[in-house]
Order: C-alpha cells, then structure tokens, then sequence
C-alpha cells in the first residue's frame, strides 16, 4: 500500500509532517470501517448496474473489499497516517490488491459524501443498540416496581416530605423519562435515514447513477433531495446529541437520587457491593461510586452537544473542514451513553430496598397532611378553610414532636367540628396511597396497572 495520496497531482510540495499528523483523523475515524466498506461496496454495484463500471471490476472491487474488512477485524490492517482517514486507507489497500480497478471506485463520489454516509450508518445501529438499551433497563425498572407496588415511601417536592407514595410509582415515573427518551431516538433515527452518497464533493455528478438504488441497498429510506445540504448537514448528529443529553440528564437525575437514598441519612436502599468502592483511609465507607460518575458523564455528554452546535454555527455550505470535528464528541457521546445504559440496567436488578427505613420516613413530615384537608372539604368544607385548619394542626404537631396520627381526636377536632373517629383512617399510610386510585395514581392496584401497560409497550 503506497502513501501517495489520491489528490496530490495538484501540489508541487509534500504535505508538512505536523500538518499531516494535525489534519489526519484515521486515528479515530477507523472505527468507521465497516461501514465505509459496506457504503463502496454498494457504491461499486450501482456504478456497474448502470454501466459505469463492469461486472469483472465489480466483482474484483467487491472481494477486494471484504479481504480488508476481515483483514481489519483480526488486527492485521495497518493504518497510515499520511492515508489521512478511513476513506483513503481504505481506497489506497483496495487498490494495492486489485490494481487499476481500485481506482475507479470514487467514480461519481466524493469523500464528502462518503463520510457523511458512513457517520449516518455507523449512528443508525448505535441508535438501535442504545434503544436496546434502553429497554432492558426498563424492564428492570418494571420488574422492580411491580414488587415494591405496596412499599410505602415519602414523595418529596423541594426534597421536602410532600405525600406518601408507593416506591414502585415511583421508579415508573423514571420509565417514563426512559420512553421518552426511547421516542426521541426513534424519531431521530427516522431523520437521519436518508442518504447523502451521491452528491459527491457539493453538486452532484455527471455520471448517470442511480442514487435510489444505492439508497435502497443501504437500508436508506431515500437519498438526501439536494446535494448541498447532503454533504454539509450535520443536524442528525447534533439531534443525536441532544437526545443523548436529555437522556443523560434523565438518569443523572436518577442516579441523584440513589446517592441520596442509599446514604447513611435516608437508609432508603442498599446498593450490591459490585456498584460501589470503598475509600483508602475510611475504612467504614461505601460509596455509590456508579451513580456518582453517571451523574458526572451527564455533563460531559452537554458539553459534546454545545461543542457540535458551535462548530456548525458559523460554516457557509457546503462541506468544510470544520466537520472533521464532529465525530470524536459524536463517537464519545455514543460510548458514554451506552456505558451509563448499561452499568445502570445492570444495576437496577440489584437495588435492594430498605422497607422501613421508607415507612418510617414517610411517617416524618407530616406527609398525609394533603389527606387530611381533602377529608374535611368531603365532610362540606371549603379547601381554603381546610388547608388553613390542618396547617394550624400540623404546627401543633410541629409543638408537640408527634404526627397529625398521633393527636388525639379532641385535639384534632379543636380545629374543624367536621372530624370525626373515621379520619385516622385517612391519616395512615396506607389509606393515603390507596385513596390515589385513579390512572396514573400511586395507589397499589394503578401501579400495577401501569406496570402492565408499560410491559405492552417496551415489548413493541
């Protein structure tokens, strides 16, 4: 494989050797080899269905193609830097074993339209896999909910004791921001699935191609309808990102709280030792080192979609050089996304929760006050004066170090006539979740329901 490369008939003098090192990205481009073969080897078919190539150049440029794919995966290619990129190295091997018929490869393509191919078919199966992903964590998510539907826990707001609800309603409101996350790549994977190959360096080409029949054998729904646009579009990546950060903000949220739930202070849930580490002077330490650094590649993952949304603010079309810098925030966001996913779903099936360290949680902060005041505007009280009797009740609570279950009838009934002995009934646990039975509620039974409403979906 020589080093020459395919452009230089036009210079007079050798790339400078900083500047080639500088301008090259075969040092992480690489990773796009398959798919640069799979887009030369349908570009290779078409061009000899429409005669511009014959079937014996084909042939020869096909096997050629698949020799360096099996060459790549076991190890043996070198890449050369002086090859600048994928493309390239790709093309330069080609031709070194087949001879002139490698050449006529690019026929009708430019690497603009080569890369910006290969980027969208490397993203369309990292989308797949993340959906997977996504998906098995869950399912996980389901599986623990439906059996800790009944486990009673505080509902915060302000990460202030807000009302009883059950742990399994709320770990499906984390499924929630899961499937929207789900939708968002889904529809993004709709937007990128169209092909720029063929557009070749901006304008098109005079070669009479068949850009559908390319399209068609790539999994593409149609080419890209204008040629400019092809080469210099790179708002599927930037979406990418934007999906993924939403994503991780999602499961750093999540990843918040299971530090906080699974400290010494809440005692809510104990995480398996293989997500955590200890410290090298604490010997008493576990620390949720897991969700800890998944809330830290959030930020990480924002910083690649402010990065990609600069670097395309200022560029006139078409193509620019610029672009090059988009595939390692791209292929990085991909990596992470796919590490947090799967540590996280690896994860949930291990969280064991700590029952009454919940209960007794719940039972703090006057959490069934809300109870209380919707019981008094049921017995004809307006809501105003209700919320105005059971806040002058909780601050006799507030006094007297005890819950509003725990004054006594006369005491509660110093506030409202309307209360009766049928209130403590509302004012347990228990009977605070369960009055929640309408859909979308925390009651038992609508957790359950939404469970199984939500296996329908993650099974389509």
């Amino acid at each position: 494989m020589t080093d020459k490369k395919p452009w230089a008939g036009r210079f007079n003098e050798p790339t400078d050797a900083f500047v080639e090192a500088f301008t090259a990205s075969v040092g992480f481009d690489w990773r796009l080899y398959r798919y640069d073969i799979a887009g030369s080897i349908a570009h290779a078919r078409m061009l000899a269905r429409q005669g511009i190539l014959s079937a014996e150049e084909r042939d020869a440029i096909v096997a050629g193609l698949e020799r360096i794919r099996e060459r790549i995966d076991r190890g043996e290619f070198e890449w050369r830097v002086a090859l600048e990129d994928v493309h390239m190295n790709v093309e330069s091997a080609l031709t070194a074993d087949i001879g002139v018929a490698g050449k006529k490869l690019h026929t009708g393509r430019s690497r603009n339209d080569q890369v910006a191919t290969d980027v969208r078919l490397w993203l369309r199966d990292e989308i797949a896999t993340i959906r997977d992903e996504i998906r098995r964590l869950q399912r996980a998510l389901l599986d623990l909910a439906e059996r800790e539907a009944d486990t009673v826990m505080p509902g915060f707001t302000h990460l202030q004791t807000a009302q009883p609800v059950t742990f399994g309603h709320h770990l499906m409101a984390w499924f929630e921001m899961l499937d929207r996350d789900h939708g968002r790549l889904v529809d993004c994977a709709r937007r990128l699935n169209a092909m720029p190959l063929g557009a070749a360096a901006l304008a098109g080409t005079s070669y009479p191609i068949d850009r559908h029949y390319t399209a068609e054998l790539l999994g593409f729904d149609a080419p890209a309808e204008n040629s400019l646009d092809a080469v210099s579009d790179r708002d599927f990546a930037i979406e990418f990102a934007a999906a993924a950060s939403i994503l991780l903000m999602h499961l750093s949220r999540c990843a918040e709280e299971l530090v906080i739930w699974s400290s010494a202070q809440f005692a809510f849930v104990e995480l398996s030792d293989r997500f955590c580490t200890g410290s090298s002077i604490m010997p008493q330490k576990k620390n949720p080192d897991v969700p800890e650094l998944v809330r830290g590649k959030a930020g990480r993952v924002f910083g690649h979609l402010f990065g990609l949304l600069t670097l395309m603010k200022g560029q006139p079309l078409a193509y620019n050089k610029d672009n090059q810098e988009d595939k390692e925030p791209l292929f990085d966001t991909v990596d992470q996304v796919r590490g947090c996913l799967r540590v996280f779903a690896d994860m949930v099936p291990t969280i064991r929760p700590r029952r009454e360290a919940m209960r007794a949680a719940a039972l703090k902060g006057f959490a069934t006050a809300t109870d209380l005041a919707d019981y008094l505007v049921r017995k004809g009280l307006p809501f105003r004066d209700a919320h105005e009797a059971v806040g002058k009740a909780v601050a006799l609570g507030v006094t007297k170090g005890c819950d509003l279950a725990q004054l006594s009838l006369p005491e509660l009934q110093s506030f409202s006539p309307l209360i009766g002995e049928d209130v403590y009934d509302v004012l347990t646990l228990e009977g605070s979740v369960a009055a929640r039975d309408h859909f979308g509620g925390t009651a038992p039974a609508q957790v359950r329901a939404a469970v199984a409403r939500a296996r329908q979906r993650v099974a389509t």
